[in-house]
């Protein structure tokens, strides 16, 4: 049994309704206003929406199409009280979420909405933000969850100490929890994981005794991988035990030098020198205010002519500065701290340390596959009963909203994926 969890698993990203608010109180009081009110608001979104089609089925028993001009996604979504409506026009994506949580709105399938939402994006402007007080509220909220050394431990263990139990049911069996990398169509997620980690090590120049660190090193698959490819001497660390204690594991079966070893330490405290770093899915969690911070570290423990490949998730540059002013969905309620990657600044930034910007390859459409494979994997679980004891139906649901809402957002291409080799050049 994993004695990092305790019963009641996943209340810490529940808890977010105390801070996050969505406007409760006040949508339960708009959603009396006149349907006329309603069907204005409808209006912008539709005017919003140059591709794709939405389907939307409405409390006064009409069927509007929105949209409908160019191609796209064709969503289907009921809404069965206006006050989802008032909440996502107070508090964005949080308020959306909240409401479909309620019983507010429903969809047969809500990855098309997800992905007609982000592919508009631009068009749709401020539609899906929060916006007034309560755009103050989740920024505040957010605020509070900033990754400081104490806040990161607190915000990781949020997220990643539900239990290995839970995440080995529906991962894939190396336990990667970042987007697989599809060769060809008929790979399994398996052998797509496998890919994404042979892409990130052959930047790395690495041979045998070479020093290699991993910051964010997940549950090991990488430092396994590293070892029997190159005979490294491997250091991965993290701020999770529950994930430290699958990773050291992992790596006493293939390092059988005793040499590579995985710690529990914050990246700012990590010393070297490395050979190479790598470090797959770990910059979002750091928040934007802490990438200097990152990108120090890396140019610190990098030798000279030394290689870091980095797999990173960016949100469009044109979203980005709507996106940073508020705080979405994902922020509240599932990644604490989080922040995706303005590719732009982030360059610069990596550029102004001495690290040289390289090779960049995106692979969207890859992580929309994946995600899709969690889900069918989750759900699975959940329907054999082999979801562990402490999740209850609203968490289920919660995870189940979290992969469509990610699975849409890359299909909709406002967020992407990308492996970067960054090379120190002095």
């Amino acid at each position: 049994m994993n004695t990092h969890v305790r019963t009641g698993r996943g209340r810490r990203l529940l808890r977010a309704d105390r801070a996050f608010r969505s406007g409760g109180l006040i949508a339960s009081m708009m959603a009396r206003a006149p349907a006329a009110f309603f069907h204005g608001r409808l209006d912008k979104i539709d005017a919003g929406l140059e591709q794709g089609t939405l389907e939307a089925h409405l409390p006064d028993g009409s069927i509007r199409i929105l949209g409908g001009r160019g191609r796209g996604p064709v969503a289907v979504v009921h809404v069965h009280s206006w006050a989802a409506l008032v909440r996502l026009a107070l508090s964005g994506s949080v308020g959306w979420y909240r409401a479909w949580d309620k019983g507010e709105w429903s969809s047969p399938d809500p990855v098309p909405l997800f992905d007609l939402f982000m592919r508009n994006g631009e068009t749709l402007g401020n539609a899906a933000r929060s916006r007034g007080p309560w755009r103050w509220l989740n920024l505040t909220a957010h605020f509070l969850n900033r990754n400081s050394r104490r806040g990161a431990k607190r915000n990781i263990h949020a997220h990643y100490d539900l239990g290995n139990d839970f995440y080995r049911l529906w991962l894939d069996t190396g336990m990667n929890y970042s987007s697989a990398l599809f060769a060809e169509a008929a790979q399994s997620l398996e052998e797509a994981q496998v890919e994404k980690l042979d892409a990130i090590l052959d930047r790395l120049d690495l041979r045998s005794g070479s020093r290699l660190l991993e910051i964010g090193c997940g549950w090991g698959a990488l430092a396994e991988r590293a070892v029997e490819r190159h005979d490294v001497i491997y250091t991965g660390i993290t701020l999770s035990p529950a994930q430290a204690e699958i990773a050291d594991a992992r790596l006493s079966e293939v390092d059988l030098s005793g040499r590579s070893a995985i710690e529990l330490c914050d990246y700012r405290d990590a010393q070297g020198p490395y050979d190479a770093i790598a470090s797959v899915e770990m910059v979002e969690a750091v928040g934007q205010a802490y990438w200097p911070a990152y990108l120090d570290t890396i140019a610190r423990l990098l030798r000279p002519g030394g290689r870091a490949a980095i797999q990173y998730i960016l949100i469009n540059d044109a979203l980005f500065e709507r996106y940073a002013a508020s705080s979405d969905f994902i922020q509240a309620y599932v990644f604490p701290g989080g922040c995706l990657i303005s590719e732009s600044r982030f360059r610069k930034l990596a550029e102004e340390r001495g690290l040289a910007w390289r090779d960049v390859r995106r692979f969207g459409p890859d992580y929309a596959e994946t995600l899709r494979s969690w889900r069918e994997r989750f759900d699975a679980a959940v329907a054999s009963q082999q979801l562990p004891a402490g999740f209850d139906e609203r968490f289920i649901r919660l995870w189940r909203y979290y992969l469509q809402y990610c699975e849409g957002g890359f299909r909709g291409g406002g967020i992407d994926v990308a492996q970067v080799t960054l090379e120190k050049t002095a």
